[in-house]
């Protein structure tokens, strides 16, 4: 297995303590708890799984251990915690009868506990994913395996997701995987400028976060780009359908419908080759590299996001729109090296992406700080809560133009807060994204889920009550259209 950082280690316990909380909150024993770590966090072997599955420290698990043995009348073992740790890491083989007697303490099969076990069926109802051995950053999202996933039990993958905090109707969550799978035929043709019309009123309601209402229309649009652009058959029309699975990706990822979104990545990808747009080809070189990422894959996620970028620098930036993308992919990529311990580079790439955003002057408004917010999401993903809050200190809700970038900037903050221990002013934080755009914080399962357990640990915090009662509120009826 590849190295990991102990403040990814760090990380890693911190999410798999999430979605523990989650599970136990929805009523599930170890069993759905460790199948659901292995499912969202490969970078964690079985072993370690089951032991976080019951929230206990490693100190708990070698007395547990040691009970065991002596409840069987014999010697206390020669175990402590690093031995333990190296076994969970999978850096050193565990002697036979260890794995006996670990099998007997969680009650696993020596299968179920062996490094090589993610990839064997669970004792559940449906099968395992394989599990990947590189890194990701962002808690309780879900884990799309090795391959893109149409292996993967559709109501297993919809259980996660309701567990993990989503609040979008599982019904349009169906209705989007049914329509990937056999696209809909549109209503009625539309013409390449009618369509332009349709993508930017899609993109207003994703800057508005009205990310329900979104997925709701995303199956009929995607429909509507493809039969426009294979009937008109031009460039800017292939461009047009990249552009709506890029939107559909960004949908999907920022609501943890994680396996989806890499499919859609895929797919804007092929329709940006055949238009042949330099900013397309950019943009999801971004939105599959984003995925690639959270399927713990950086070195190819790098890879091509530093495609993208050169292809754009080689145009000479002589647009808006092609400088624009320029700064996403330079933030996106090193947000991907922080993600994976990758200190350095990171921060080498931050400052070329600052550099960047101030090479325009027309884009300074909002180039600056949106460089700034990834500067804080890269010390964030680097363990480092005292430097990201430190590097926000510049920065304020006006800076950002649309209610998306607002809650996104809040709950960036709030996650910097909670990875501090600072749970009174995670809650402000959490409160003031939810003002500015409520699914930042009801639909996004990572941010739900320091939200919730906000809640249950924290009930007398100034401002939990009333996040509690934000969470909680139900949703209105969305109609389906398109």
């Amino acid at each position: 297995m590849a190295a990991i950082s102990r403040a990814r280690r760090a990380a890693l316990a911190r999410q798999a303590r999430d979605i523990r909380l989650a599970y136990e909150r929805q009523g599930m024993g170890a069993q759905q708890v460790a199948e659901a770590i292995l499912h969202q966090l490969p970078e964690i072997l079985p072993l370690e799984a089951w032991r976080l599955a019951r929230g206990w420290s490693r100190r708990r698990a070698v007395d547990e251990l040691v009970a065991l043995y002596q409840a069987e009348g014999r010697p206390a073992p020669a175990v402590n915690t690093v031995m333990l740790c190296r076994w969970e890491h999978g850096s050193v083989t565990m002697s036979p009868d260890y794995e006996h007697m670990l099998c007997h303490l969680y009650q696993r099969s020596v299968q179920q506990l062996h490094p090589g076990a993610a990839t064997a069926p669970a004792p559940a109802e449906s099968p395992q994913h394989p599990k990947s051995v590189t890194q990701r950053h962002c808690a309780a999202t879900l884990h799309a395996g090795s391959h893109d996933d149409e292996g993967t039990d559709p109501m297993r993958r919809r259980t996660l997701l309701t567990a993990a905090g989503l609040s979008v109707p599982l019904s349009l969550l169906q209705r989007f995987d049914d329509a990937l799978a056999v696209p809909p035929q549109p209503e009625r043709p539309v013409e390449p400028a009618q369509m332009a019309q349709l993508l930017r009123a899609a993109r207003r309601q994703f800057d508005a976060s009205e990310l329900t209402s979104l997925m709701a229309s995303l199956p009929g649009l995607l429909a509507s780009a493809r039969e426009t652009a294979q009937r008109v058959d031009t460039p800017a029309g292939w461009a047009l359908v990249s552009a709506s699975y890029n939107l559909a990706t960004d949908t999907l990822n920022k609501i943890g419908n994680k396996p989806s979104a890499r499919l859609t990545a895929d797919r804007a990808m092929l329709y940006a080759e055949r238009s042949d747009d330099s900013v397309a080809k950019a943009a999801s070189a971004r939105a599959l590299g984003m995925m690639l990422r959270t399927q713990r894959r950086p070195d190819l996620a790098t890879a091509i996001m530093t495609k993208g970028v050169d292809q754009l620098a080689a145009t000479g930036l002589r647009t808006t729109a092609q400088a624009a993308m320029y700064l996403r992919l330079l933030c996106a990529r090193a947000y991907t090296h922080a993600w994976a311990g990758d200190r350095s580079r990171a921060l080498e790439g931050i400052i070329e992406a600052e550099h960047a955003a101030a090479r325009v002057p027309a884009m300074k408004p909002t180039a600056m700080p949106f460089a700034a917010l990834y500067r804080v999401d890269i010390h964030y993903a680097l363990g480092d809560a005292g430097t990201a809050l430190e590097a926000a200190k510049g920065l304020r809700t006006e800076m950002y133009r649309t209610p998306e970038r607002r809650g996104r900037f809040h709950t960036d903050l709030a996650r910097a807060w909670w990875q501090w221990g600072k749970p009174e002013q995670t809650a402000a934080e959490l409160l003031t994204a939810y003002q500015q755009a409520p699914a930042e914080v009801r639909d996004r399962p990572s941010i739900r889920l320091i939200a919730a357990e906000l809640v249950e640990r924290h009930p007398r915090v100034v401002g939990v009550r009333q996040l509690a009662k934000a969470i909680s509120r139900p949703r209105t009826h969305v109609p389906v259209t398109g």
